[in-house]
């Protein structure tokens, strides 16, 4: 069974991007940059919510076409509609059923572009099963936190740590529900 692995940047107070969705103080270049998308090239398949595939609308993504060209993308909403999206691009509803359905395919693990609430959600519902944190050096105060609003309790089992340059680091957990 394919795992879904929410892979993403946080900083050291736990915030995926600041006040006004700023990601301003993140490591945008490096080592573990270019680790991160290297990595992004194993996966076949990225589910996100809504704020999280309109987000890339501030970096040049046109509505309805891929964040990613080689993954099929699942969008959670019950509120975004698409005119003539891209036939990798598909909005779904929040439902758990299509995560377990796309763990039963075929295919590499699925990778969970966030974002927090979303991340949350899913936390909630047990459909995490690994968590990558690329850990940024920096204390952002508030923003959207790694799991939104979620008051779910779980432990974590570490299963690698890796050092970059500049204090950063890439964490690897499995998630225990």
């Amino acid at each position: 069974m394919r795992k879904l692995v929410y892979y993403v940047a946080t900083s050291l107070d736990g915030y995926i991007a600041g006040p006004n969705e700023s990601i301003d103080l993140f490591a945008m270049d490096g080592s573990l940059v270019e680790k991160y998308q290297q990595d992004l090239r194993d996966f076949d398949t990225v589910v996100m919510g809504r704020k999280t595939y309109e987000f890339g609308y501030k970096f040049g993504l046109p509505p309805g076409q891929p964040a990613y060209p080689h993954m099929r993308h699942y969008i959670f909403s019950d509120s975004l509609t698409l005119e003539n999206p891209h036939d990798l691009v598909k909005v779904v509803k929040r439902d758990t059923s299509t995560i377990k359905q796309l763990k039963q395919e075929e295919g590499t693990d699925i990778y969970l572009c966030g974002g927090g609430a979303f991340a949350g959600w899913m936390l909630d519902e047990k459909l995490i099963d690994i968590l990558i944190i690329k850990l940024n050096p920096i204390v952002l105060g508030s923003g959207t936190p790694l799991f939104g609003d979620s008051n779910t309790a779980t432990k974590l089992n570490q299963l690698d740590n890796q050092e970059f340059e500049g204090g950063l680091s890439l964490r690897t957990y499995h998630i225990h529900y």
